[in-house]
């Protein structure tokens, strides 16, 4: 199958073509159908399975079909948790859409106001982050008055990180009579509210729901806390490897692993959340073009990066839940490609390891690398970083969220 049952406009076609897509992907084939013919729709699809595609080639279709002013007012309102998601998705409309002649602009924190005020005043489809957007609204510097399609994407990590009251403020100020998507990569009793709340009888699509693709081999490593940066090298050494992210738990970890690595020779980079919007463009910029081969990140960076280079994700630290997981290693592995993940585990991991290994339903491969010194003093890593008690219920078990974690807020 390819792109011409759906009978897109030329223009559309032309971008793509341009994108290099041959056949739709499964979230593709399914949900690009429903959004033409109108419908609401409940779409649960991880990373790297081309969703934003699955809502923006019918949006695009949508627009050029109602003859809509190509600069303005807004009619299209996409909602994502993340700087960088927000980014990628309006890169993806321009792509998409660049001989349509459809404005769009990107609304996110971390940098001024003032260009983005400028571009929202010509733009027909805006990506913004919740936090910025709603206070861009309570200034009287948006219009949203005419928004008739909303996306809801990346829906579970935004309810993670503490953006509910602000998306329900921004809904409750939209038309009622709207076409409503939401994506998201688990369903957690809060989706389900959401989607009751805000879509009407909405089709429901599912594609590979709450597991790593298939493409991806995973391995563990056992080590104690200390060797971590030395195998962490050993690792980089002996993997031949196109491009590699590491994640770490905390910022620090990130910042002082990469400058570490940097500093023996790697060409290494780094992404955390305290970081300003230039620097961390210059860094996904690096990363995806390989200048830089190895990007250390925290959780900020496992959902929303679309980087078909990368051939290996090592969990420096594991992540807290089953679920961190799945999107971690979701970064490789992508548009058809294989990848590997690679985990340093401890004692300490075993809760998390087990529950990897139960949403896999296979048991992970324990290895010992050939050559590494089991035995010897770990090296500095830029000073001790105490681990923070176990959390009861974390992993594999999905927690009301407190509040927006600092690191990931974007606005």
């Amino acid at each position: 199958m390819n792109f011409d049952p759906f009978a897109l406009d030329k223009r559309i076609m032309a971008g793509v073509i341009r994108a290099g897509f041959v056949t739709p992907t499964p979230i593709q084939a399914q949900a690009i159908p429903a959004l033409l013919a109108g419908r609401d729709v409940l779409a649960l699809a991880q990373t790297g399975t081309g969703k934003t595609a699955a809502f923006a080639l019918p949006i695009l279709q949508k627009l050029l079909t109602l003859d809509v002013p190509r600069r303005g007012p807004v009619r299209v309102l996409v909602l994502a948790p993340t700087r960088e998601l927000a980014l990628q998705i309006h890169e993806h409309f321009v792509q998409l859409g660049r001989e349509t002649g459809i404005r769009g602009a990107a609304v996110f924190g971390g940098v001024g106001q003032t260009p983005q005020v400028n571009n929202l005043r010509q733009a027909t489809v805006v990506v913004a982050c919740p936090g910025r957007l709603l206070d861009l609204m309570n200034q009287g510097l948006v219009n949203l008055d005419q928004v008739d399609t909303l996306v809801l994407d990346e829906a579970d990590r935004m309810l993670d990180m503490g953006f509910a009251p602000d998306i329900r403020r921004i809904v409750s100020r939209l038309p009622v009579k709207r076409q409503t998507m939401l994506f998201s990569a688990t369903m957690p009793a809060e989706i389900r509210i959401l989607t009751r709340e805000y879509l009407r009888n909405p089709m429901e699509v599912k594609v590979r729901v709450a597991e790593p693709v298939a493409a991806i081999s995973h391995a563990f490593y056992p080590v104690s806390a200390h060797l971590k940066p030395g195998l962490l090298e050993a690792l980089l050494r002996s993997t031949d490897h196109e491009t590699m992210l590491v994640f770490t738990r905390t910022k620090h970890r990130a910042k002082s692993l990469a400058r570490k690595l940097e500093s023996r020779g790697w060409a290494a980079t780094f992404l955390q959340g305290n970081m300003s919007q230039n620097r961390r463009q210059e860094a996904m910029a690096g990363f995806r073009s390989g200048k830089y081969t190895v990007m250390v990140a925290t959780d900020i960076a496992s959902r929303g990066i679309d980087c078909e280079r990368i051939s290996h994700v090592i969990n420096y630290d594991m992540p807290d839940t089953a679920e961190s997981y799945t999107h971690r290693v979701g970064r490789t592995g992508r548009a058809e490609r294989s990848g590997q993940a690679l985990s340093l585990i401890t004692r300490e991991d075993d809760d998390q390891v087990r529950t990897v290994e139960r949403i896999l339903g296979k048991t992970i491969e324990r290895k010992l690398l050939d050559g590494f010194d089991y035995s010897a003093p770990g090296q500095d890593e830029a000073g001790p970083e105490p681990r923070r008690a176990p959390r009861r219920n974390t992993f594999g078990r999905k927690q009301g969220s407190s509040g927006p974690r600092s690191e990931d807020r974007a606005y």
